[in-house]
């Protein structure tokens, strides 16, 4: 049903971006799609939507599972969709011409989100925590 439509402005149209295509702590196997050394550890989709929405990409977030992720945790769900292309079919932003550079973006960009930098160090407690914290970046735009 999806794909009857030509218009590269639908919802249906956007690309699916999973958070584990981004994560260093992931083989391709499991679905990684860029190398590990450019890769994020343990993205989530909300840090992919704040980078992306500040890039000026149009993104919205669905709660969907990547079929390779075993963990069910609310962490690791969810599945950003990007628009790549205005009705026209020019691109919506010129940097951004394929999936692949949207991944490398947001494995840049990532790192450097206030969420991540107030961090130092910690395991999984540390995780926890980033969840409350990205919450509230919304409220600053």
């Amino acid at each position: 049903m999806a794909h009857l439509t030509q218009n590269p402005a639908d919802k249906e149209r956007f690309i699916c971006l999973y958070p584990v295509y981004i994560n260093n702590k992931k083989t391709l196997a499991e679905g990684r799609r860029i190398p590990t050394e450019k890769a994020v550890e343990n993205p989530s989709c909300a840090e992919i939507r704040d980078v992306l929405t500040a890039a000026g990409l149009n993104v919205y977030v669905e709660n969907k599972m990547h079929p390779r992720e075993w963990n069910r945790d609310v962490q690791f769900r969810g599945r950003c969709r990007v628009q790549l292309k205005q009705e026209d079919g020019s691109l919506c932003l010129e940097k951004f011409s394929s999936r692949k550079d949207v991944m490398f973006y947001v494995a840049e960009m990532i790192p450097k989100l206030k969420t991540r930098t107030q961090k130092s160090g910690g395991g999984d407690t540390s995780s926890q925590q980033g969840e409350g914290g990205k919450k509230s970046k919304k409220k600053k735009k």
